[in-house]
């Protein structure tokens, strides 16, 4: 029996959009409420407020309506003015594009650039800001999710801090999934979603300001208002004494709802535990197969997704598609520099469990296997039972 693609798969082990927790579906299937309702004001305050805990913020976050594309530009569009310089930092595909955004902005974006298997060096943007103290914002992602390889913005961020520059991160398929924080990297915006780890479909933005960023915001001329761009616009529409802009997603919002309670409710630090495991259980399967991971080194390898090398002369779309249709099991394709090259499979909210990774290590090794790979499927899925086993035992 082989799967159709005209039928949706039967798992979804993708780095996004994933499948979304039991919890959040029944509540996008709950009242909508009027967003001028007392109720639905009261709520929205209530929401705002339970994601600042979540992020552990300063201040109350914006709750944006749109996936975090929409966050990130205008993250770009409300910091950075028409005088500024911009250091765009770039180890793969997304941070690659975020200094696309900047330089429409910026009077000048400076980058550094590194492989796309490996992360930025914290030492590096020490030097290259010692030698352009003009820099006054750096943008950096956390989780380079086209590689699957993170970057320390906890150490970058510090050093973002001494010389007295803003940070914009991009942590929208980290947060949630691992520790890391507004607060722990210092970022002036920080920016993350519910469609990646908290297991919500892809509507909403999660953007954390700090006050000097505030700052910043409010006294550039070019900051946009009355726009889909703009942050001011949201900054108090949290208070359900505040008007909003334009009307919410208010079913999207039920759903965050959901899933921030199950976040907390299962805890930070064990939902954090359970991304670690799954992604560990897989990379041991993967490489018992006798395959390799994309990053250059296991230590920047993201507990969130798992990107694995293609064997010479095999494309990953082909993969994809033979693991699909033999076995139900949907994957993620690279994306430019890497399109073709590796396979990432994610391990974000409901698919973060240990019994997905032998899922993904079957289907992935049995696809290479029937397109004439020379890949031990045995041997992977052994090793990673016997990791997981080895926590279980622990």
């Amino acid at each position: 029996m082989r799967y159709p693609e005209t039928k949706p798969p039967v798992f979804t082990l993708t780095a996004g959009p994933v499948d979304a927790y039991p919890e959040v579906l029944r509540a996008l299937g709950t009242t909508v409420l009027y967003d001028y309702d007392p109720a639905f004001q009261a709520f929205f305050e209530d929401l705002t407020l339970k994601a600042q805990e979540a992020l552990g913020c300063d201040l109350p976050p914006l709750i944006l309506q749109g996936e975090p594309v929409l966050a990130l530009e205008a993250a770009a569009a409300s910091l950075i003015a028409k005088e500024d310089v911009v250091l765009n930092l770039a180890s793969g595909v997304y941070g690659k594009g975020f200094g696309y955004w900047a330089a429409r902005y910026a009077r000048k974006v400076e980058e550094i650039e590194v492989p796309y298997d490996t992360a930025i060096d914290p030492e590096q943007v020490r030097d290259f800001l010692s030698s352009h103290p003009e820099v006054r914002i750096v943008c950096v992602c956390n989780h380079d999710t086209p590689s699957g390889t993170l970057n320390d913005i906890d150490a970058i961020g510090a050093v973002v801090a001494e010389a007295g520059a803003l940070l914009i991160v991009d942590a929208v398929s980290s947060w949630g999934g691992m520790p890391t924080s507004p607060d722990s990297s210092q970022a002036g915006i920080y920016v993350t979603g519910p469609n990646k780890c908290l297991g919500c479909p892809p509507a909403l933005s999660l953007v954390a300001v700090s006050e000097a960023a505030w700052a910043k915001i409010e006294a550039n001329p070019d900051a946009p208002f009355a726009s889909m761009l703009s942050f001011t616009d949201w900054k108090n529409a949290w208070k359900k004494t505040e008007p909003f802009p334009f009307t919410p997603s208010v079913a999207e919002l039920n759903g965050l709802s959901a899933a921030l309670d199950r976040y907390l409710d299962e805890g930070p630090e064990q939902v954090w535990a359970r991304h670690a495991l799954t992604a560990r259980i897989c990379r041991e399967g993967i490489k018992a197969m006798g395959l390799e991971l994309w990053a250059a080194s296991e230590d920047i390898a993201s507990p969130t997704a798992t990107a694995v090398k293609m064997p010479t002369g095999i494309d990953a779309g082909v993969v994809l598609g033979e693991a699909r249709a033999r076995y139900g099991v949907s994957m993620s394709a690279g994306r430019a520099e890497t399109l073709g090259k590796l396979i990432r499979i994610g391990h974000m909210g409901p698919t973060a469990q240990p019994g997905y990774a032998l899922l993904a290590v079957g289907a992935m090794g049995g696809a290479l296997k029937a397109l004439g790979a020379d890949v031990d499927v045995a041997a992977g899925l052994a090793a990673a039972q016997a990791t997981w086993d080895a926590e279980i035992d622990a």
